[in-house]
């Protein structure tokens, strides 16, 4: 089978898995209600079907694939019902600061004070790609309502000076 053939059967497959966690979160009971909830889970499942298709291979990678959208559903459902408007923007702003400014190995801080929701982005790594482009591996950890939820992520700085996370 040649690479375009397997990349498209493998878009296809991963397009059906996206489908099935949208199928979840529209079934949540009360996710007319809870618009954050049902956008965390949709934005978890293509960053999770993402992060699953960077291992295995063959049949190994979509199950990666299957794994990594399932399981960034539900963390991104569980975000969404608790991060309002105010804390997502406190979390992006220190997102942005702490990619373009932070060194290595520092972390940064934001709190909502009236959510009392924080969290913190520690870069790791830093790179620059083939054609240019800086990117930098992080990890990152959001507290809600006593409970943290911790993952790794990469970003890439673009033409516009904003970082925009890549897996």
């Amino acid at each position: 089978m040649n690479r375009s053939r397997t990349f498209r059967a493998m878009a296809r497959r991963t397009a059906g898995v996206a489908a099935a966690a949208l199928i979840v979160a529209g079934c949540q009971s009360g996710a007319k209600d809870n618009q954050k909830q049902t956008l965390g889970t949709i934005l978890g499942a293509g960053v999770g079907a993402l992060a699953g298709s960077q291992f295995g291979g063959g049949k190994g990678k979509l199950a990666a694939v299957a794994v990594g959208a399932l399981a960034g559903a539900w963390l991104g459902g569980e975000l969404g019902k608790s991060l309002d408007a105010a804390d997502r923007a406190y979390m992006e702003r220190n997102t942005q600061d702490g990619l373009e400014y932070s060194k290595n190995g520092t972390k940064t801080t934001w709190k909502n004070p009236d959510s009392g929701h924080s969290g913190t982005i520690t870069p790791k790594q830093t790179y620059r790609k083939a054609d240019g482009q800086y990117c930098r591996e992080f990890e990152q950890t959001v507290y809600v309502d006593g409970k943290e939820e911790a993952a790794v992520g990469r970003a890439c700085r673009q033409p516009d000076g904003t970082w925009k996370i890549v897996g």
